[in-house]
């Protein structure tokens, strides 16, 4: 008995199974010919035929132009069409909400900074959200309906069992009970919403160090010690959501921690935290130490000390190296992955002398023996990660030609 139209097999599942295959290739190497787009997919040259014009039809390819430089008549080329859907991501902290808006094809046509000052928010979470997310979309030229999704990038994570902010009491405004509800009920696409360390990890193995790897660990290092677990190719995100929310765990070297999530830290943020270089330098000696947040110079220190290399600064890298590892050690035992990958401000900051140490102390410490890299430099990692998060998504729901 012949399947029905969404059956495995049937023509019209095959034509979009095509349709995605050919779709991929042109996102993945630009404009193709119509004989090129048959050699990758292994399809003939009128099946080739048959799906762009498919696609054409129904906006999802434009031709671009024709090759040139080549033997015999010049091809026509084919590339996604750009216009065919948007997608959008938030990076927040409690200083700021990055926003921008990439078309399907990844480039970004929209960006916007609002700034949030302040332990009590100047406008609710809603407004904020909003305004950041508008101010993007008119950059773009687009109205806020022509958004397909928005992916919010925070801070510790959103229990998928309360839907209350958990792991990030720093983050003035976000802990109503109403606010997912309240942001679902005025924004008109669909809302996800994900740690910010998640979200450089699907930046760093989408466009980065982690590209082609299934099994990694990503520790960050800026504002706040945090990590992301990817396993057999997906995040994991554990129960509550607080899966690699590592500044909290206990180490040795470091005073334990009680009440942690009131103190919002942890024996591993006090131990390695970008926090806690400016008293380690000041103990060590280093002098002049940088001034600035505890951010900027806890990077500055880092670079200073990896470029000196001798003295008060060696000392600095190597006892930061050894906390680092401290900590990489338990995740390491416990996860075996096959790559770390180091990444936020106070880890780039020290290149390859401080990833070697961090190596070297690691291989001493755990049994497995991963393999540790620098992270890419990627502008705004977080917000890159959430436009590929709602943009693999998108893509998904409007490159689906079997409906």
């Amino acid at each position: 008995m012949a399947g029905s139209a969404g059956t495995p097999g049937t023509p019209r599942v095959l034509r979009a199974m095509n349709d995605r295959a050919a779709l991929d290739l042109l996102l993945a190497h630009g404009p193709l010919s119509r004989t090129r787009i048959g050699k990758l997919t292994g399809l003939s040259k009128p099946t080739a035929s048959q799906l762009l014009a498919r696609l054409e039809a129904a906006g999802l390819v434009l031709a671009t132009g024709t090759s040139e430089g080549r033997p015999g008549p010049n091809a026509q080329l084919y590339a996604v069409n750009p216009l065919a859907a948007h997608a959008a991501g938030l990076d927040v902290t409690p200083e700021r909400i990055l926003a921008a808006v990439a078309d399907v094809t990844g480039r970004t046509v929209g960006e916007y900074e609002l700034l949030t000052p302040g332990r009590r928010p100047a406008q609710p979470v809603v407004r904020q959200v909003t305004d950041a997310l508008d101010g993007a979309v008119k950059e773009a030229g687009l109205a806020r309906d022509d958004v397909h999704r928005l992916v919010i990038g925070t801070p510790g994570a959103f229990d998928p069992n309360t839907g209350r902010l958990r792991y990030a009491s720093h983050l003035p405004g976000w802990h109503a009970p109403s606010l997912l509800d309240d942001l679902a009920a005025a924004l008109p696409m669909p809302v996800e919403y994900e740690n910010d360390v998640n979200l450089v990890a699907i930046a760093e193995q989408r466009l980065g160090a982690a590209r082609g790897h299934e099994d990694f660990v990503l520790l960050w290092n800026e504002g706040g010690l945090g990590a992301a677990l990817v396993l057999g190719g997906r995040l994991h995100r554990g129960w509550t959501g607080g899966a690699g929310e590592v500044g909290f765990l206990p180490v040795p070297g470091a005073p334990l921690v009680r009440q942690v999530t009131k103190a919002n830290s942890g024996g591993y943020q006090e131990l390695a935290g970008s926090q806690a270089l400016p008293k380690l330098a000041r103990e060590l000696g280093v002098q002049p130490v940088p001034t600035g947040s505890y951010t900027e110079v806890a990077a500055a220190l880092v670079e200073q000390a990896a470029t000196r290399d001798e003295g008060p600064h060696r000392r600095l890298l190597e006892t930061y190296a050894t906390g680092l590892a401290t900590g990489l050690a338990s995740l390491v035992s416990v996860l075996d992955p096959e790559l770390v990958v180091l990444s936020g401000s106070s880890l780039t900051a020290g290149g390859e002398p401080l990833r070697a140490l961090v190596q070297a102390e690691l291989e001493e410490l755990a049994a497995s023996r991963p393999r540790l890299v620098l992270g890419d430099v990627i502008e705004h990692p977080v917000l890159r990660g959430a436009l590929e998060s709602a943009l693999a998504a998108t893509r998904d729901e409007v490159f689906d030609t079997s409906r």
